[in-house]
């Protein structure tokens, strides 16, 4: 996507007009400049027809993209899986290679235990007493015989389990391998997903004139703004008041300093991100890995209630899990919108939200 556009479509949907940090970088923000109450027009004045149409072009351009993102969060799973299993598959290698040294040493022992029983004539124990002068003589090497026999059957069994393990890994790899191939081809898909979606959105976006792109802007964040306004007019705000942690911190301080990197899809930084890809990296970063994809990570991270929520917390969106944002303090999130947009500042109810999880609840 082409410089320009990105910057234009950025500027477009600034939700920020301004940004104060507070004492620890990364523990308050100055909340965004408020919202018009929902039912009035400060920000938008609709005249009729022109709007209705650019209203009907905002959702479709919004379905687009949320497409997008649900395409590009079973790209990120489908990824992750392969780093999984390719990193299985290096593991059984070794295995595999291992297991096969063992063996030849394993086979090298048999063969001097075998040498050696053929110089010793392989004759029976009764053989041994009649041959031996000394009783005692033929105690101590029936013994030695005995010893042998259970050495010798150690050993095969030994050399039986190191083929049987041998093959186990085999099995396991060419497993993995079939996963392997089977994920790559699920992100193939999803690619093309994504890449369908954001062709079409921008084929949209493009049969604008610029003071009609101007005017969807305003109507965006017109959108945004009457959620964010509906969500903190319940009184949400007076309830949340918890205190970030050590960790949250950090983690808040990186997602923050990523402000104003462009959203890529699939992008983990450093210099540019996809939603969960920099929750995931803010985290990373606060000595805390968490999952990759926004589903898993609502999946997997304890849930907390929106109104015990405290900054570093993650707050995932739509009922597909879709979107999530990272909680900063005084009803602000910071995420990664979309395609065309940048990491930015953001009012933590200006999308619906699914609900809340902690990746440092061990710190509770």
């Amino acid at each position: 996507m082409g410089t320009g556009k990105r910057g234009l479509l950025t500027a477009a949907v600034a939700v920020v007009c301004a940004v104060t940090v507070l004492a620890v970088p990364g523990t308050a923000f100055a909340a965004p400049t408020p919202p018009p109450p929902p039912g009035t027009t400060a920000s938008v004045t609709v005249v009729g027809d022109q709007d209705e149409e650019l209203e009907a072009v905002r959702k479709k351009l919004d379905k687009l993209y949320r497409a997008a993102a649900v395409a590009t969060e079973e790209y990120n799973a489908a990824e992750e899986k392969a780093r999984q299993q390719s990193a299985e598959i290096v593991r059984l290698a070794k295995k595999i290679v291992e297991g096969r040294e063992k063996l030849d040493g394993l086979k090298e022992r048999a063969g001097a235990a075998a040498a050696a029983q053929y110089r010793g004539g392989g004759l029976p124990p009764e053989a041994h007493l009649v041959l031996s002068d000394d009783p005692q003589d033929f105690l101590d090497g029936a013994g030695r015989v005995r010893q042998g026999e259970h050495a010798a059957k150690g050993l095969i069994g030994e050399m039986t389990r190191t083929q049987q393990d041998l093959e186990q890994y085999a099995q396991d790899a060419d497993a993995q391998w079939k996963k392997l191939e089977a994920g790559r081809k699920a992100k193939a898909t999803a690619q093309k997903k994504i890449e369908k979606q954001i062709e079409a959105a921008e084929e949209v976006e493009s049969e604008l004139e610029q003071v009609e792109k101007e005017r969807l802007a305003l109507l965006e964040q017109r959108a945004a703004d009457q959620a964010q306004a509906s969500w903190l007019s319940s009184g949400i705000l007076d309830d949340i008041d918890g205190r970030a942690t050590k960790q949250g911190r950090k983690a808040v301080a990186y997602a923050t300093a990523q402000i104003g990197k462009p959203y890529q899809w699939g992008a983990e930084g450093p210099n540019t991100y996809d939603c969960s890809g920099l929750t995931s990296q803010a985290w990373i970063s606060a000595g805390q890995g968490i999952p990759r994809t926004s589903q898993a990570q609502w999946k997997q991270l304890k849930r907390v209630a929106v109104r015990d929520m405290r900054p570093g917390d993650l707050i995932i969106y739509f009922g597909d899990a879709s979107h999530v944002g990272m909680y900063v303090g005084d009803g602000v999130m910071v995420h990664a919108p979309r395609p065309g947009r940048s990491v930015t500042l953001a009012g933590a109810g200006s999308m619906p939200i699914l609900g809340v999880v902690r990746p440092d609840a061990a710190a509770d």
